[in-house]
């Protein structure tokens, strides 16, 4: 066996990563939809849960210190320095929500703001579980009660940043749905809109009793109001404020 046969992964190897990679769907703009009902996963719970992290490569420091390694190879061996946050990038506060529509023509928005956490039970089944305003590894976390599927007509999910200066771009957001069976299904949102304030992240639609679930990821600069328009929900939208912590 040469030397380059070497570095080549093996046929085990290259079956290992493609069975690991299975496990999880990723819709993207090329691909953005998939169904959960011919997925077997149209009953149950289904978890949505919104996770980010600051990206701190922005900033420049991991180019820089990639140059002081070359001209110190023993650095390599010493802990990285904690870089520290800007006021703005320890401050951002993502949110969850999600605007409903029922079969029976109700409409209305789980969130935290407001404080409008739905329910599981009883309609518009779909809960929010809590607010996360510091980015934390669980996130934020809202579940649909899909043995109630015939009575949801669709809902938007989506992401927009409370009350703090806009930096999409400078936060590495992702939105994964969880069913009771199946694979999980990921949607990054991963196109840069500095400015944008909300992002409408998918879609779960219920057609002729199939579920749906399709990709949007259209950043806007406005925030609920301007989402019920782009998707005609057709509601009336207030200013809000969520609860100080003691």
């Amino acid at each position: 066996m040469g030397f380059l046969d070497g570095l080549r992964p093996s046929r085990a190897a290259q079956f290992d990563m493609a069975g690991a990679a299975s496990n999880t769907i990723g819709l993207t703009s090329r691909r953005p939809t998939v169904s959960l009902t011919k997925q077997g996963a149209a009953t149950g719970n289904l978890r949505v849960n919104l996770s980010w992290k600051m990206r701190t490569s922005d900033l420049g420091g991991r180019s820089r210190q990639s140059g002081r390694l070359l001209r110190h190879p023993l650095k390599l061996f010493q802990p990285e320095p904690i870089q520290a946050h800007t006021q703005a990038m320890a401050t951002v506060d993502l949110d969850i929500g999600c605007l409903y529509e029922l079969a029976d023509g109700s409409k209305g928005v789980v969130q935290p703001l407001g404080g409008f956490f739905g329910d599981l039970n009883d309609p518009p089944y779909v809960k929010l579980t809590g607010d996360d305003r510091f980015g934390s590894g669980s996130g934020e976390t809202i579940f649909v009660n899909l043995d109630q599927r015939d009575a949801i007509k669709r809902l938007l999910f989506f992401v927009y940043i409370y009350d703090q200066t806009p930096a999409f771009d400078r936060t590495q957001a992702t939105m994964t749905l969880y069913p009771s069976s199946g694979p999980r299904i990921e949607i990054a949102l991963d196109e840069r809109a500095p400015e944008a304030r909300s992002c409408a992240v998918f879609l779960l639609e219920n057609v002729k009793g199939d579920l749906l679930v399709r990709r949007e990821v259209q950043f806007v600069y406005g925030f609920q109001g301007e989402l019920d328009r782009m998707y005609g929900w057709g509601m009336q939208w207030g200013r809000g404020f969520k609860a100080t912590k003691a």
